[in-house]
């Protein structure tokens, strides 16, 4: 029996899954940061979960494996409802989006009371934290955050973030996200897959074929589930699937 090479751009992923392995034009795609402020304005935010994300309470064990008193990081945070969850259990939180809407929006509805004050490294970036001093959000380009600013974190929720990033700058935010890394901390990440020759993102395509080469080099990479997400919000995008991937990325000292 005569065993049929993949075509090029096909691979089998972990679970025997064939996905393809090439964005299409996808990775030519740009979407600007006043792209992104002006979904905030005119409340074009059907990313955001009001409940919290399903996938997130399933497997948040997993991300804190038993720890307390850890500091979790938040890329392109939003307003994410599960930045007040850990807060609450006693975690300490750190955020970074470029919409000011976005993070008032966060304070405002969960009752939290913050105050703001400028970041002196960088120009016209604003924290607001909370008086209670556990949830920090910065206002500003993640590429403007370093490790000297936010320190290292024991966690990250990436949910949402990677995904937004525009396909060019994926090494670049990858980077980042790794040098805010500490030794033996873990990071939940969600990804999306669908044809991205039907839909032009974001959310973007990213095959498990890329997160092994953006990260395999620094920590292990499990996949942990994935998930029908498949609606009528994609079914108008022109899709005929989509798919929540997670991932638990380890990055062991």
């Amino acid at each position: 029996m005569k065993l049929l090479a993949l075509p090029g751009d096909m691979e089998r992923s972990a679970d025997g899954v064939l996905e393809g392995s090439d964005i299409g034009s996808q990775k030519d795609r740009v979407v600007t940061e006043e792209e992104w402020l002006q979904k905030w304005e005119t409340g074009n935010i059907g990313f955001h979960k009001e409940q919290g994300h399903p996938l997130f309470q399933k497997y948040l064990d997993v991300l804190l494996n038993g720890r307390s008193g850890l500091r979790l990081f938040f890329p392109l945070c939003g307003k994410a409802v599960e930045m007040k969850w850990l807060a609450d259990m006693g975690h300490s939180v750190v955020g970074v989006e470029v919409s000011e809407q976005a993070l008032k929006e966060f304070f405002a509805e969960h009752n939290l009371p913050y105050c703001e004050e400028p970041v002196p490294e960088i120009s016209g970036a604003k924290k607001l934290q909370s008086t209670s001093g556990n949830i920090s959000l910065y206002c500003c380009s993640i590429y403007d955050l370093s490790s000297s600013i936010v320190g290292k974190f024991d966690g990250v929720w990436d949910r949402g973030a990677l995904v937004a990033v525009n396909p060019r700058d994926r090494q670049r935010y990858v980077s980042l996200m790794i040098t805010l890394m500490e030794k033996n901390s873990s990071y939940l990440l969600v990804t999306v897959s669908y044809d991205p020759n039907k839909h032009k993102g974001p959310p973007f395509y990213v095959p498990e074929s890329e997160i092994k080469s953006l990260f395999g080099n620094h920590c292990e990479i499990k996949c942990l589930q994935k998930v029908d997400d498949f609606s009528d919000r994609h079914r108008q995008w022109g899709l005929d699937y989509f798919l929540e991937v997670l991932y638990i990325l380890k990055f062991v000292a």
